[in-house]
C-alpha cells in the first residue's frame, strides 16, 4: 500500500489539497458506510478511524461491555473487534487512493498501535505532549516513554516494506487561545522526536486561529522549521479547521470552513482536517462529514485556480522568530529530545496558556488583541522574552468569554444568520478534538 506520506505528496503535486474528516463509530457496518462515502466525496480524501474513548484510555473491558450491552461508543474500538471484524471494516476501501488513519488521543497508545499495525495501516498521529496534556492527568514522563516506544514500533514497519506516518497533534494543543509561536513550536518539537525515534514519514498540524494573517504566518513557519529540522524525511504540514467554540449558524460554519481551506491552499499545507456545520450542536452524520469535504475541497480548488500558495518572501516572520527560540531553548536542555521536552516543562520554558495538567507551569496566559491576533499578556518562564509580542492585559471572565466565542461571533453575523444547523441527533456524543 502506497504510504500515506506519499499518497499526501502526489496529490499535493498534482494541484489538490487532501481533505480529511474526523469520523470514529462503534458499529462496524454503519463505520464501513462512514468510509465508503469518505472515499466517493472528492478526488483527494483520506479516511479516518477515530478511536473511542476507552479504547483511549486503554479499558478494553468497559468497551467489550458497552458494545454487548448494545451501547454505542463515541468512536472506533480498534482493540475490542476481533482483526477479522476490522478487515471486513476496510476491506475494498483503504487502498493506494484511500489511505486511511487511526486518530485515536491516548498517551498510552501501543495497544492501539499494535492492532492498527495487525490490519496493515501505517498512519496514525499524536505525540508525547499532544496527547498528554490536553485530555488527562497521566504524567508526562510516562506518556513520553510511551510515545518512545510506540515510534519504535511504527518504525519497525519499515521492516516489512511500509513506510509508517505519524502526525503531531501538537499545534492543536487546546484549541484555541494558544499564541501560534508555541504552537508551531510545540509541533515541530514533536516532529524531532518523531524522526530521532526513527520515524521518516510526518506531518506537523497547526490549527486556524483567530487571524488569518498570522495564521498565514504560523503555516509557513511551520514549512520552515520542518525543512530545517527534518532533514532525509518527507514530511507536510497539516492544517485543522477551527477547532474552538464553532459558528451556530450553516453559513457561519461553511464560510469558516471555506476560509481554511484557502489558507491551506495560500500557505502552502498539504492537507485539511475538515469540520461541520454540525460541530456547535452534536457529532456530525456521514452526510454532513461528505458535504464539508466537498466544501473545502471546491474552496481549495478556487485558492489554487486563482492564486495558489503564496511564497515566503523572506521577511521578517513574527511567529517562526518566537517558535525558533522555543525550539532552541528546548533541545539545547538535551541531546535527547524526549529528556529535553520533560526539562522544557518542568523549567516552564514551555507553557501552555489555561492547560490544567499537573506537569503545566501554567502561568503563561494570552488574550486577542484590536488585530484579532493571537498574542502573550504573560510569557511566564518561556524563554521568548525578546521576540514575543507582550501587552499585559489580564482576561476577566467577560473577556475570557468574549475571546473564546471570537471567532463564532465573528462568523455568525446577524446578515448571514439565515439558517440553523440543527440539534437533534440519535448520534453519540461529540468526541474530544482529535
Amino acid at each position: 500500500m502506497t504510504s500515506f506520506g506519499r499518497f499526501v505528496a502526489a496529490a499535493h503535486a498534482r494541484g489538490a489539497l487532501v481533505v480529511q474528516p474526523r469520523m470514529g463509530f462503534s458499529a462496524p457496518a454503519r463505520m464501513r458506510s462512514g468510509l465508503a462515502a469518505t472515499k466517493a466525496a472528492t478526488d483527494a480524501v483520506a479516511g479516518t478511524l477515530t478511536i473511542d474513548s476507552y479504547t483511549r484510555v486503554c479499558d478494553e473491558p468497559s468497551a467489550v461491555r458497552a458494545l454487548g450491552e448494545g451501547i454505542p461508543l463515541n468512536g472506533y474500538p480498534i482493540t475490542s473487534y476481533s482483526p477479522g471484524t476490522s478487515r471486513w471494516v476496510l476491506d475494498g476501501l483503504a487502498d493506494d487512493t484511500f489511505p486511511v488513519q487511526v486518530r485515536h488521543g491516548s498517551a498510552s497508545p501501543q495497544r492501539i498501535v499494535a492492532a492498527l499495525a495487525r490490519l496493515g495501516l501505517t498512519a496514525t498521529e499524536g505525540g508525547p505532549v499532544s496527547y498528554c496534556l490536553p485530555y488527562g492527568r497521566t504524567p508526562l514522563v510516562d506518556s513520553v516513554r510511551n510515545w518512545r516506544e510506540t515510534c519504535e514500533r511504527l518504525a519497525a514497519l519499515r521492516a516489512d516494506g511500509a513506510e509508517p506516518h505519524l502526525e503531531s497533534f501538537g499545534g492543536c494543543m487546546l484549541g484555541q487561545l494558544c499564541p501560534p509561536g508555541l504552537l508551531v513550536a510545540l509541533s515541530a518539537l514533536e516532529g524531532v522526536f518523531f524522526h530521532r525515534a526513527g520515524l521518516r514519514s510526518v506531518s506537523l498540524s497547526y490549527a486556524q486561529q483567530t487571524s488569518p494573517e498570522q495564521d498565514r504566518q504560523a503555516i509557513r513557519a511551520l514549512r520552515r522549521l520542518a525543512a530545517e529540522l527534518l532533514p532525509d524525511t518527507d514530511w507536510h504540514v497539516v492544517v485543522y479547521t477551527y477547532m474552538g467554540v464553532y459558528p451556530r449558524t450553516t453559513p457561519g460554519a461553511h464560510a469558516l470552513l471555506a476560509d481554511s481551506a484557502d489558507l491551506a491552499v495560500r500557505a502552502g499545507a498539504q492537507r485539511l482536517i475538515v469540520k461541520t456545520a454540525a460541530e456547535a450542536h452534536r457529532i456530525p452524520t456521514v452526510a454532513e462529514n461528505v458535504r464539508a469535504l466537498r466544501i473545502a475541497a471546491e474552496s481549495a480548488r478556487r485558492a489554487a485556480a486563482t492564486t495558489g500558495a503564496e511564497d515566503d518572501d523572506g521577511s521578517a516572520n513574527p511567529v517562526y522568530a518566537e517558535a525558533r527560540a522555543l525550539v532552541d531553548a528546548v533541545l539545547d536542555l538535551h541531546t535527547d529530545p524526549g529528556s529535553a521536552l520533560l526539562k522544557a516543562f518542568e523549567r516552564g520554558y514551555l507553557d501552555v496558556p489555561y492547560c490544567l495538567h499537573p506537569d503545566n507551569a501554567g502561568r503563561s496566559r494570552s488574550h486577542i488583541d484590536a488585530d484579532g491576533r493571537l498574542t502573550w499578556s504573560n510569557i511566564g518562564a518561556m524563554p521568548i522574552g525578546r521576540v514575543a509580542g507582550r501587552s499585559g492585559a489580564r482576561l476577566t471572565a467577560t473577556g475570557l468569554h468574549d475571546a473564546l466565542t471570537f471567532v463564532q461571533r465573528r462568523y455568525d453575523h446577524p446578515d448571514t444568520r439565515t439558517e440553523d444547523a440543527g440539534t437533534s441527533s440519535a448520534d453519540v456524543p461529540l468526541l474530544q478534538e482529535v
